[in-house]
């Protein structure tokens, strides 16, 4: 029987083979993704699968997040329902103390979080708050087996120094967008300020956690400039956030995503970056909706629990969409078999 293959579909085949034997897509294969049919969608993910699976298995990694000083922004971030300008309403407080930050941690633990991420709004830290953070962290540290993610935005060297010191793992700071698009969203600082800061991070000897937010207007070309500086960073960790529009900021009435353009986005992302982490970030539930659980056949990893200053699906809901895929959550070390009970997720204070 002589079979016809069907050569528009086959190439994602193709090209996963490539990337298992060490080759780096082009930026016009990375368009090619992102504007192909959706009858290729997939073909096209479980070409990415393969990849995901050569590296990552079938696992999950779980963050979780706490909202440690929320809104009193000076930055106008167009996207940021914390930033100056925005009408949203949302907490606003400045740096939570040493008891409740512990509690963050606490409750990270008992949910047995593999991370537990400490994230504060403002244009960067003051010496002040990185002590504070510091001091915690060591606190932290001594008490729990939790890997440490910090972002407080811009940081200079002896700031970054201490964190290294005091134990924190991994320094987030988000690209956003691509660097030509950048000036679009926010005016109040650089595209090289945000490049600046990862330098400083990795030259104290923390990893990197880096990564975007699409549906911001930007077009295609601006995702695959972005997917490539990321690339040649090297991000331990790549967080994909979809935007979620929050009323009150200037983003509010951009609303231009659907599931299918979101699961190509995560296929560029492993496909030009196959051996980093792959986090589908904030806006997951409002832009993947019903068709989440296929998010994960190309990322592997996820928030539990809710974001900075939305919900998220309930940590139950996620844990559930993971063993029905048949994956295994990796928490501190330790795997959770399909279908096996999840660990409870304790009640969070603040909206994270």
């Amino acid at each position: 029987m002589n079979v016809q293959v069907n050569s528009s579909l086959s190439r994602w085949q193709t090209l996963a083979d490539q990337v298992l034997s060490g080759y780096q897509i082009t930026r016009s294969e990375g368009l090619e993704i992102l504007n192909a049919s959706d009858d290729e969608l997939l073909e096209m993910l479980a070409a990415t699968f393969r990849i995901r699976k050569q590296y990552f298995g079938k696992q999950v990694q779980l963050y979780y997040l706490k909202n440690a000083k929320s809104g009193l922004c000076p930055e106008d971030c167009g996207y940021c329902s914390q930033a100056r300008g925005s009408q949203a309403e949302i907490p606003k407080y400045r740096m939570l103390n040493e008891e409740k930050l512990m509690d963050g941690a606490k409750a990270a633990d008992e949910a047995k979080a593999g991370t537990y991420c400490i994230v504060a709004s403002g244009r960067g830290p003051t010496d002040k708050e990185v002590e504070h953070v510091a001091s915690v962290v060591e606190k932290i540290k001594s008490t729990y087996d939790l890997r440490i993610c910090c972002c407080l935005g811009l940081l200079n060297e002896d700031q970054a120094q201490r964190l290294q010191q005091a134990g924190v793992n991994r320094i987030n700071h988000n690209l956003n967008t691509s660097r030509d698009y950048y000036d679009k969203i926010c005016s109040t600082h650089t595209y090289e300020d945000r490049i600046q800061t990862l330098k400083v991070a990795r030259d104290a000897g923390m990893e990197l956690c880096s990564g975007l937010i699409v549906g911001m207007g930007e077009t295609p070309e601006d995702i695959v400039d972005t997917t490539f500086e990321l690339r040649n960073l090297e991000p331990k960790s790549i967080p994909v956030n979809f935007l979620n529009s929050i009323e009150g900021t200037s983003l509010e009435a951009v609303d231009e995503l659907d599931p299918r353009y979101c699961l190509k986005a995560l296929c560029l992302f492993r496909m030009a970056n196959p051996a980093s982490e792959i986090r589908i970030a904030g806006g997951r539930e409002v832009n993947l909706r019903s068709m989440q659980a296929m998010g994960l056949y190309a990322a592997n990893s996820i928030f539990v629990s809710d974001y900075l200053t939305t919900k998220g699906q309930s940590a139950d809901a996620d844990y559930e969409m993971i063993a029905d895929l048949g994956f295994e959550v990796i928490i501190s070390g330790h795997e959770v078999e399909a279908g096996s009970e999840p660990p409870k997720l304790a009640a969070q204070s603040e909206s994270c």
